[in-house]
């Protein structure tokens, strides 16, 4: 006798997998996991490398005078030696906003201004950037191993073990577009859920026409417009992933409602959820955004503070006051400087145009000591000169099978119309997609952090139906067995090609055949 068709109310339900406490148990190991492998040796070298330059410096003066000061021409050289230079009177002309920098600066403020002080907040970060997404994956999927694997993969990529290891703010801004994708999809069951609560109690099978209730407050949008809030108030292009993903959202609330037989009227939802959407995510990411600054309003020394006192005249000073019309100015400043003509003329040695993002075409130096002598500083005896470097580099076997796994996802979102796949697509494109209208100044291969977590997803998810459901006759059973062993030997093979590249991520000593038998491609060199 076949299965009866299931109802509306049990179409809408959306259940999480049961094994709660197991699908905690495996997210913290797993977090565990990537926090102690990315804690070993993270304050090697001791010295500002790369962008740590601006920001460990940056987070300093911002958490110990409420804006970002100058330094002196010789603070590395100070800090190299061991010592705290003393940041200068005159405002630093900031290019991001302060949230990134302020995570830094509490690792300052708690474990002092040294290599593992400005480090330490990037490895939380990084290790909650691990856990935030085994749950968004475990939500998609209905299932603790789909999200294990997806955790397990993002936790040995060398791009997020790199950027875990590092004072920039991008492994900041990964952390809440994840962490705001994946308040939308708690937010997806919610909506489903309480639409099936509404027809439960109506006695109804359905909502037969009618549009059913409102639900303008829904607690999981307006903590996803804080995290991308904090997103924007570490780096803008936070903005693209919010806009990407309310459209998504507000899809499916349409489906949503249209499967609760709302029929024609489902088509409201884009005005009238819309708005309790616009207002609870982008409204409030915008208010979290200004609030992001309240130090600088509250000091009088920081760059372009006291733009509206010097021009009392402007229109914006004369409506808004000079305070407000003074940050408008310094965001208008920012912006000019990320499109306007200096930053166009620019050019980098580790220029990375998004077109090989993927492919990983272009890596990106973030430390390097040559010509390191036979018998010193770890260097074998007797043999050729050696060198240690940090590379910015995603684990390739990882980011090539991803752009398959990207590909099937964008069948089955599209031609399946299975909607878990729409998150990492839409979550790729929108981070990616978005630095091919600036490929006139330097791009740099780290970018690509916020596009990993998604890619990882994807992976999980194709990787999920290889394995597929628990089957109940023998032919099903040999097929799961096959799928399995297949993923799990993707999965091990990927572990294996990051414990290969891992000398080259960790600033260890290497003869120089050996490092060059990692540049498998001229572009990373």
């Amino acid at each position: 006798m076949p299965d009866p068709q299931p109802t509306t109310v049990q179409r809408l339900r959306s259940a999480l997998p049961a094994d709660r406490l197991t699908g905690w148990v495996t997210t913290l190991v797993i977090t565990v996991i990537a926090f102690v492998i990315r804690l070993i040796n993270i304050g090697r070298p001791r010295y500002i490398v790369f962008d740590e330059t601006y920001y460990a410096k940056d987070a300093w003066s911002l958490v110990h005078f409420g804006f970002e000061r100058n330094w002196a021409d010789n603070a590395n050289a100070v800090l190299r030696a061991g010592g705290l230079p003393s940041p200068e009177h005159g405002a630093e002309f900031v290019v991001h906003p302060p949230i990134g920098k302020l995570l830094i600066g509490i690792g300052e403020l708690i474990f002092g201004m040294n290599s593992f002080g400005w480090r330490v907040a990037s490895l939380v970060f990084g290790s909650l950037l691990v856990l935030i997404t085994i749950r968004l994956v475990r939500r998609v999927s209905r299932s603790t191993l789909i999200g294990a694997v997806a955790g397990v993969l993002l936790t040995v990529d060398g791009l997020a073990f790199v950027m875990s290891r590092i004072a920039l703010l991008d492994i900041f801004l990964a952390f809440f577009i994840v962490a705001g994708v994946a308040c939308l999809a708690a937010d997806r069951d919610w909506f489903r859920n309480r639409l099936a609560d509404h027809i439960h109690r109506s006695g109804k099978p359905d909502l037969d026409g009618g549009y059913g209730p409102l639900l303008l407050v829904r607690p999981w949008q307006l903590l996803a417009g804080l995290m991308f809030g904090l997103g924007l108030g570490t780096k803008w292009n936070a903005v693209y992933v919010l806009a990407a993903f309310c459209v998504l959202s507000l899809a499916w609330d349409v489906g949503a409602r249209r499967l609760a037989g709302a029929e024609r009227t489902a088509g409201l939802a884009l005005i009238r959820d819309g708005l309790g959407k616009f207002a609870s995510v982008v409204v409030l990411g915008g208010i979290v955004y200004v609030g992001s600054w309240v130090s600088w309003f509250a000091t009088s020394g920081g760059y372009d503070r006291e733009w509206g006192r010097d021009n009392p005249t402007a229109w914006t000073t004369r409506i808004l006051g000079s305070a407000f019309a003074s940050w408008l100015h310094d965001q208008r400043d920012i912006y000019d400087f990320h499109t306007g003509s200096y930053i166009n003329h620019q050019t980098h040695t580790y220029n990375a145009d998004p077109g090989g993002w993927l492919v990983i075409a272009r890596t990106i130096g973030i430390d390097a000591v040559n010509d390191i002598k036979p018998g010193t500083h770890g260097c074998p005896p007797g043999g050729e000169k050696c060198l240690s470097v940090i590379s910015g580099i995603g684990t390739p076997l990882l980011w090539w099978g991803a752009v398959i796994a990207l590909v099937v996802a964008l069948l089955l979102w599209v031609g399946g119309r299975d909607w878990r796949f729409g998150i990492p697509i839409v979550g790729v494109l929108s981070s990616w997609l978005p630095w091919f209208g600036y490929t006139s100044r330097p791009q740099f291969f780290f970018y690509a952090i916020t596009i990993i977590p998604f890619s990882v997803m994807a992976v999980a998810l194709c990787l999920g139906l290889l394995i597929g459901k628990i089957p109940r006759d023998p032919v099903s059973r040999r097929a799961r067995m096959a799928g399995g062993i297949v993923a799990g030997a993707f999965v091990a093979l990927v572990a294996v090609n990051f414990g290969y590249i891992y000398p080259i991520l960790t600033d260890q000593v290497l003869p120089y055949s050996k490092w060059l038998a990692r540049m498998w491609f001229r572009g990373w060199i």
